[in-house]
């Protein structure tokens, strides 16, 4: 799966801090108008990016670069390869970096310096309609279904996820259907849990990262979805805080897309609702 697979996984495990040089705070002297907006992306993993520009953090990056007056460039790089060391991180002797932000990473990633968040999401229960839990409105009202109902759903989750811990709270471990983190083909994305084995049945729910969740139960053909954002929960933690990544060290370049957050915060949160993002409790900088 993917997004490093940040989102897939949320924040299993994060690796250590290498401090770069504040190249861009330098390069700051010049006139914007010189200049690109030099963005990391994924060229196959939406709602996020993909190679065409067809996710909404493609579609905010060009936002910026707008506000900015720069032209927009992106450097591609599959994210479950050591994804910013090999993107925001990269450069050759004698050479620039490659790009210079990432749009979507968790609030207070380490391996970036982290700018304040622009959304605040969670994982989501996708219930296809039409089938047998077409009462399910909310999470109460799925743990409140028969036994004899639970007892026989199988509940896609990715293995590891919060999503897990979540059904061993609930007494629901035997009814998982595990997903691996990180597969080896770059054409699979978590977003196929829903667009396949959802909706063919193969599963009956799915519990996913939410902007995965809202988009693609938004797309799918011939089938129609019940999104529920779920709510954190003894000791379980679902809902995140999603902000920007530069390099440390990189100061002024972190305050000029700090501002442009909340500068550009309304078309960004409509970005996010085009995708069908659910946003949970925005921080304050973005409501």
């Amino acid at each position: 799966m993917n997004r490093f697979t940040i989102y897939a996984g949320l924040f299993l495990a994060v690796s250590s801090i290498t401090t770069s040089s504040d190249a861009y705070a330098q390069q700051d002297t010049q006139d914007d108008a010189n200049k690109t907006f030099k963005v990391c992306r994924d060229p196959n993993n939406l709602p996020f990016s993909n190679a065409k520009s067809e996710g909404y953090e493609d579609k905010i990056a060009q936002l910026l670069a707008d506000e900015l007056g720069r032209k927009l460039e992106t450097y591609e790089f599959a994210s479950r390869f050591n994804f910013i060391r090999n993107t925001l991180k990269f450069k050759l002797p004698g050479e620039e970096y490659r790009c210079d932000i990432v749009i979507g990473v968790p609030a207070g990633f380490d391996q970036v310096s982290a700018t304040k968040p622009y959304y605040r999401s969670t994982y989501a229960l996708v219930i296809p309609q039409g089938r047998k839990l077409d009462g399910v409105k909310s999470v109460e009202d799925f743990l409140a279904l028969p036994k004899s109902t639970l007892n026989n759903l199988h509940i896609g989750v990715i293995d590891r996820s919060p999503a897990s811990n979540w059904l061993v709270n609930h007494g629901l471990l035997e009814q998982g259907v595990p997903y691996r983190l990180l597969v080896a083909d770059l054409d699979q994305t978590s977003g196929g849990i829903i667009e396949n084995d959802l909706v063919s049945g193969k599963i009956d729910v799915a519990i996913i990262w939410g902007p995965i969740a809202g988009y693609y139960a938004r797309k799918a053909p011939n089938t129609h979805f019940t999104v529920v954002p779920m709510k954190s929960e003894n000791g379980v933690k679902f809902e995140y805080d999603i902000a920007m990544g530069v390099r440390y060290g990189e100061k002024e370049w972190k305050q000029k897309i700090e501002d442009l957050i909340d500068t550009s915060k309304p078309k960004i949160l409509a970005i996010l609702a085009d995708y069908g993002v659910p946003i949970i409790d925005a921080p304050a900088n973005i409501q």
